[in-house]
């Protein structure tokens, strides 16, 4: 009978690389990791031969966690959720809706391994449509609320909020916020408009966990993972939260709703 152990570092971090080699020392058959690069690079560290499959943010073949996409060699393989990279297809569409915007807030987490990355995405995709740019940094929820007190003061009008393992823990804090303070966000998954948040852009969270499985399916029946191909995204979701457009005083464009694949009224 297989058994499957679940290790939780509630978007904590520093807790990763411990619980990282207690699932190794037990050992596991192979390890899913979950939460971006920052879990991905601590179970990659903590072994080189059990195997590990996980979902990267940004380039995992430029981060050094595989060798090549389609041949990862090594140890580790799975979904690339591109969440760090689509940054320029979120900033359109909340220029959709706020188009008077001159100045974007970006909500980033500094302790991301990624951010560097991250914000030259969107200092280069913000650019590109001739936005300035007011970053804002948060770790923990004290600081999410000093982030939000410095929007409000800048009167920020339109916010995009970055990939992060704690953004995504915190989702229903910070649609909370984003509400106090009428600014209208744009974030990375569905969660986040479920919870209340404006509107949301990114890859289908459940086909990620879907392909893991998958791939977890298939080592375990003696596929190699450096023989399976790190495989990209092919659902994503736009999702729109009507109920929130309403409280913020905003009226979404007819275009912007025709292509939402969910509107939540």
């Amino acid at each position: 009978m297989s058994v499957i152990e679940y290790r939780w570092a509630l978007a904590q971090y520093e807790r990763l690389p411990a619980i990282a080699a207690e699932l190794v020392s037990r050992p596991v058959a192979i390890v899913a990791a979950f939460g971006g690069d920052v879990a991905a690079r601590a179970a990659a560290a903590a072994t080189r031969t059990i195997p590990v499959v996980t979902a990267f943010g940004v380039d995992p073949v430029g981060s050094g966690l595989v060798a090549s996409l389609n041949r990862p060699g090594g140890n580790v393989t799975g979904i690339s959720n591109l969440s760090a990279t689509m940054e320029a297809k979120r900033i359109g569409l909340m220029r959709e809706v706020v188009p008077q915007a001159a100045t974007l807030g970006v909500l980033m987490n500094p302790n991301n391994p990624t951010v560097a990355s991250q914000l030259k995405d969107i200092e280069e995709a913000a650019h590109a449509v001739g936005l300035r740019l007011h970053a804002v940094q948060a770790s923990t929820p004290a600081e999410l609320d000093a982030a939000f007190v410095s929007i409000a003061q800048n009167r920020i009008p339109a916010l995009l909020v970055a990939a992060d393992a704690f953004f995504t823990a915190s989702r229903d804090s910070l649609a909370i916020l984003a509400a106090r303070h009428a600014v209208p966000a744009i974030y990375y998954f569905r969660d986040f408009a479920l919870a209340g948040g404006l509107m949301s852009y990114g890859a289908s969270l459940r086909d990620q966990y879907r392909q893991i499985g998958v791939y977890a399916g298939r080592i375990l029946k003696g596929a190699k993972p450096g023989d399976l191909p790190v495989v990209q995204p092919t659902k994503f979701e736009f999702v729109i939260n009507l109920k929130t457009a309403k409280t913020l005083g905003i009226t979404i464009p007819p275009g912007v709703l025709a292509i939402a694949d969910e509107v939540i009224e």
